[in-house]
């Protein structure tokens, strides 16, 4: 199983977005508003390009993951604590549902095995597997630095 590189552009990008406005103390205390950055700004960082990079951040925008506004004051910033977005919601945003195979979890009807799987009715588990591995991982700790 490999990602797509959108899905992991948007990893990326993430990680840098939650670096510079995804944790409490970058709030700022007179305006009581979260520190924001910009896609150019994370494209410069990342080394995404900046086409990719603004196509993600309206991704990452139409799945609620990221706020982004136009103007002076304007910018990118956390739809919710780093902490409260996972690896699941990043990739999905991008790629999609997340399913091992096509008949799982949403039982498409397109392979010509179907009739006579016997691996089919074990697919839900391994596809739940790999979801709860991902939903394990939290922006904040993918942000943090080098892994344990």
């Amino acid at each position: 199983m490999r990602l797509s590189s959108m899905a992991d552009y948007a990893v990326v990008l993430m990680s840098a977005a939650a670096r510079h406005c995804g944790t409490a103390s970058l709030v700022d205390a007179d305006s009581k508003k979260r520190a924001r950055t910009s896609a150019t700004a994370l494209a410069e960082e990342t080394g995404v390009p900046l086409a990719t990079a603004q196509k993600l951040v309206s991704m990452l925008s139409k799945a609620g993951l990221v706020r982004s506004a136009r103007g002076t004051g304007g910018g990118i910033q956390l739809a919710r604590p780093a902490a409260a977005i996972t690896l699941t919601d990043i990739i999905e945003a991008v790629e999609g549902p997340i399913a091992m195979t096509a008949c799982a979890p949403y039982g498409r009807h397109d392979c010509g095995l179907e009739e006579c799987c016997s691996v089919r009715p074990h697919w839900g588990a391994v596809n739940n597997a790999v979801r709860g591995a991902l939903d394990g991982v939290s922006l904040a700790s993918l942000s943090e630095g080098v892994a344990a």
